[in-house]
């Protein structure tokens, strides 16, 4: 049973229908259709309805959901029949074969280029040239042969109007390695004449709507089929083909398989040749027959490559030879006319079997030895035409149709065989089953002596002036009795029959009535001598090639060569006898509708159709016994989660006890039985029922899975971080142990080191370690300290307390605070104290001195002016150095608010007051004349008495919003 289909589907296998019946059947296979469902199996047999769309199931993503893959394991699908029967080649060493069958338009052709399709995508792994050469000819030769082969008939655009069976041969490993293809029975009539709405061969419409001009005006022809006698009927056919863009694709293909230029612009001119034959008109001039376009001749002359009056004589003549004379026989009109007709034929058919040989030339196995390169194995792809009722059914329908009844005895007989063959191998009873058996249609056609075929032969090689009728009248003796054939002369009151014309056969699809108008001709197949040694003799060397015939004497002796029925009888029997000595697989097309609509299912169109493919009939061979086979292993591996025995796995002796075990607790021993390595179970219900069980216990099981592989999941998750952690704590502890390494071994001297340590550069702590490392940074620094003022004398300590008060106040506002140096501190005893200058008759000098600055200033005129300034315990005063420091202006203290210095190195200073009359003062050359000066003037006002001190230290708080606002 298919898996991945549900019942909404209908059922995948109509093998599992509840019961087996023509109703049960249609209702299945158009609920299927309905719901996009093309394919459905019946056992290992493909039922394939025709879609008349393009569908997305035929991609590589496909390819690969059914390669490798049991037949039942995946939906229905034509490319589980081709890996079946790939698997059976490789695996089994067993030629296999595929067999398509179906009405025309029921998607053959289609269904075998997707089977080449798949055989050509599984294979090859490494992609060697060889095999890829080999498996592009064999797909691009499909394109050729359908150009040549195929054309649109009422009932489909792209009919096969041949049979074609290929042969894809395949080395030890797998890999194709060539092929072969047979061809049978072209419809060569249709050349010369097509019913209303049907079309010639597509390559005449190719070569006149895609070759470019310049091939066009070499071959004389024009691009209108209508202009053209023989394909004027399907000139105007509008259809879905693209002849433009085939021919293209033709022509490309043809240089991929390997024809060469020369042989390409043949073939193009046998099909110019062909279409001017059919423009070509006889005419009488008394007693003596006349070509009347004799302007064509020359044209003919030219394309086969020959002398201009050697045509025109094999047109209009017929050479006789009577013993040793040879006489020159001249044409009616109508003999003449015929003899063109057969001509066409003829060339097209020559060409078409030349092509088909040139391809096996190209793609067949050469050099092959088994010795030394193992087995050769095959897999057989016929692609054949369908039975065909037409309401004038000649000849060539007779042929087609006795060739579906062969193909029909021997599915039949392949089906019975191996459904016995299976039960015999595996110890199972066998039930007969009445089926009917149409070897008696068989015989009808082929048999010795009795059949239609050596009727017909008869009829051809009795002497003198031989007529249809007159072979059906052979009918008529000896069929008279036959219980599937009749004619109005032997069903007198049968009006649907035509005196002297029509007989009925019954076939196995239905009855179907003939038409015995051609039947001799087309059968005798006569072509003048005269033509083939006009062909043999042209220059042409492909198309001398095709007419070896030719190169026989007029006078020489032939036998009289076989007919065109023995011919087709032949071919069908050697056919057969090679399907049957391999293993076959069967798809079966069902046309939906005659209109090709993708929503139409005809029902009693179908129900036909299904009738004559012995669908139904297959189905109740296969249900004669059990509907359903699997074997052992394969059965436990899709049912033991039933059990308990077997979940989820058995401890019994065998696979077998292990599903007598799983089935008996079911309940369902009752409807089985046990073959040596098969269970075969005999209703669908049963299972139907074990999918049910099965359905349930797999969610259940995906729940536990689910389960258990998220705790795993868990699990692995914690591993992860537990080892991520530990990772991380012995990095960190590594971390740090490298950080104290690495401290101990910078600063380990510094005790020694003349600066002890301060040019040491600290090495980068962990993150963890920042904190510690300020606290260490705090430490050394303190030790550092230390170590400097603890041999300071008390005189040097308390300058240091001075500096590091100035420090503390200017809170790093100023780059150079003379820290580098001893601070003199009281200036004015000093030698270069001005001081001593200041006349000391000047009056407000009586208080104690503090400090003096020199500074500079710029006056309304914008020049600058030298000015002192002197500070005491009560005033500052403002002091002109050129008038021996008299004082211009005095400020007392109590009315200075706040001192603001500039942090730059411009030693701008500015004294603050309560009035707003702000002192601005720039130091300069002062002793010692450098901007240090600043910090000694803080750090003496900071040495003041307290008054002072609080002074001060407002002036200096101050200066921090204040800095901001100088300019350098």
């Amino acid at each position: 049973m298919a898996e991945h289909e549900s019942l909404e589907f209908g059922k995948a296998d109509f093998v599992l229908l509840d019961n087996v019946s023509m109703e049960e059947f249609m209702a299945n296979l158009k609920l299927r259709f309905d719901k996009g469902r093309i394919y459905t199996y019946i056992g290992e047999v493909v039922v394939s309805v025709n879609p008349y769309r393009a569908m997305n199931i035929y991609g590589r993503d496909t390819v690969e959901q059914y390669k490798g893959r049991e037949l039942y394991e995946r939906p229905p699908h034509l490319f589980a029949i081709a890996d079946a029967a790939y698997k059976a080649m490789k695996r089994r060493n067993k030629d296999t074969c595929i067999v398509i069958s179906g009405e025309s338009g029921a998607g053959k052709t289609e269904a075998s280029k997707y089977i080449m399709q798949y055989i050509a995508a599984i294979t090859n792994p490494n992609q060697r040239a060889e095999v890829e050469r080999v498996k592009n000819m064999l797909l691009k030769s499909n394109c050729v042969l359908e150009a040549f082969g195929n054309a649109k008939t009422n009932r489909n655009d792209n009919s096969s109007r041949f049979g074609k069976y290929m042969d894809i041969n395949f080395d030890f490993k797998g890999d194709p390695i060539g092929g072969h293809i047979s061809n049978y029975l072209l419809e060569k009539c249709r050349v010369i004449f097509q019913q209303e709405g049907e079309r010639s061969f597509h390559s005449f419409y190719q070569l006149l709507r895609g070759a470019p001009d310049s091939l066009i005006r070499s071959l004389h022809i024009q691009k209108d089929p209508a202009a053209y006698n023989y394909i004027k009927v399907g000139g105007q056919i509008k259809s879905s083909i693209n002849d433009g863009a085939d021919f293209k694709a033709v022509a490309d293909a043809m240089k991929v398989i390997g024809f060469t230029g020369d042989e390409i612009q043949t073939v193009y001119k046998i099909l110019a040749t062909i279409l001017h034959l059919g423009n070509l008109t006889f005419g009488v001039d008394g007693d003596v027959t006349l070509i009347e376009n004799t302007k064509l001749v020359s044209i003919l002359r030219e394309l086969l490559s020959t002398k201009e009056e050697n045509v025109e004589k094999a047109l209009l003549y017929r050479t006789v030879a009577t013993g040793r004379d040879v006489i020159e026989k001249q044409h009616t009109v109508q003999e003449a006319s015929y003899g063109r007709d057969a001509l066409a034929k003829a060339m097209y058919e020559r060409l078409f079997c030349w092509i088909v040989g040139r391809i096996n030339d190209i793609i067949e196995v050469k050099n092959y030895d088994a010795k030394i390169h193992g087995k050769n194995t095959v897999i057989g792809v016929l692609d054949i035409y369908g039975f065909e009722i037409f309401q004038n059914n000649s000849f060539e329908q007779f042929c087609i149709n006795y060739c579906n009844e062969k193909l029909q005895q021997l599915f039949i007989q392949l089906v019975l065989k191996q459904e016995q063959e299976e039960y015999q191998r595996e110890g199972i009873p066998w039930k007969h089953i009445d089926y009917f058996n149409n070897q008696i249609i068989v015989d009808l056609v082929e048999q010795q002596h009795k059949g239609i075929f050596s009727v017909l032969d008869e009829a051809c090689m009795n002497v003198g002036k031989v007529t249809d009728e007159v072979f059906l009248q052979g009918l008529n003796t000896k069929l008279a009795k036959h219980a599937h054939y009749t004619s109005r002369k032997l069903s007198p009151t049968d009006k649907s029959l035509e005196f002297d014309r029509d007989f009925r056969i019954r076939h196995y699809a239905g009855d179907v009535v003939y038409s015995v108008v051609g039947f001799i001709d087309k059968n005798k197949d006569t072509l003048f001598q005269d033509f083939k040694r006009l062909l043999y003799n042209s220059s042409n060397p492909v198309l001398k090639g095709m007419w070896p015939e030719g190169k026989l004497s007029i006078t020489e002796v032939t036998k009289r060569p076989l007919t065109a029925a023995t011919l087709f009888k032949n071919s069908m029997i050697s056919l057969v006898e090679n399907l049957a000595c391999k293993e076959p697989y069967y798809v079966r097309c069902i046309k939906p509708n005659d209109v090709k609509s993708p929503l139409l299912f005809e029902q009693e169109r179908c129900r036909h159709q299904v009738e004559y493919l012995g669908l139904l009939e297959n189905v109740r061979v296969r249900r004669a016994g059990f509907a359903y086979r699997q074997t052992y292993p394969r059965f436990l591996q899709r049912y033991k989660m039933i059990s308990e025995f077997t979940w989820p796995n058995h401890e019994l002796s065998s696979d077998k006890e292990a599903v007598k075990r799983l089935l008996q607790g079911c309940g369902f021993d009752h409807d089985v039985a046990y073959g040596k390595t098969k269970v075969f179970i005999r209703t669908p219900r049963t299972l139907f029922s074990l999918e049910e069980q099965r359905a349930e216990m797999v969610q259940r099981i995906v729940l536990f899975l689910q389960k258990v592989w998220r705790g795993t999941i868990a699990r692995m998750r914690y591993r992860r971080m537990r080892a991520a952690l530990v990772i991380l704590q012995a990095y960190r502890r590594y971390k740090v142990k490298s950080y104290f390494r690495e401290v101990h071994r910078r600063f380990k001297n510094v005790k020694s080191m003349k600066d002890y340590g301060r040019h040491v550069k600290w090495p980068t702590p962990p993150k963890v370690l920042r904190k510690f490392e300020e606290a260490l940074r705090s430490i050394y620094n303190r030790w550092w300290a230390w170590t400097l003022i603890k041999g300071l004398s008390p005189e040097e300590a308390l300058q240091v307390r001075a500096k590091v008060a100035c420090l503390e106040a200017l809170k790093g506002q100023r780059a150079d605070l003379g820290l580098q140096r001893a601070w003199e501190g009281n200036y004015l005893v000093s030698s270069h104290n001005v001081y001593t200058q200041i006349n000391p008759t000047v009056s407000g000098l009586h208080h104690i001195p503090l400090q003096q600055l020199c500074f500079f200033q710029i006056n309304h005129f914008n020049k600058a002016e030298n000015r002192a300034v002197l500070i005491t315990d009560r005033h500052l005063y403002k002091m002109d150095p050129l008038r021996q420091y008299k004082p211009m202006k005095s400020i007392p203290l109590y009315n200075v608010t706040g001192v603001s210095v500039s942090p730059g190195k411009d030693q701008l200073v500015v004294f603050h007051t309560k009035d707003s009359r702000d002192l601005v003062v720039c130091l300069q050359g002062m002793v010692p004349a450098n901007e240090s000066r600043i910090g000694e003037l803080v750090g003496t006002l900071l040495n003041v008495r307290c008054g002072l001190m609080r002074l001060v230290a407002a002036g200096l708080h101050g200066a921090q919003s204040q800095l901001s606002s100088l300019e350098p």
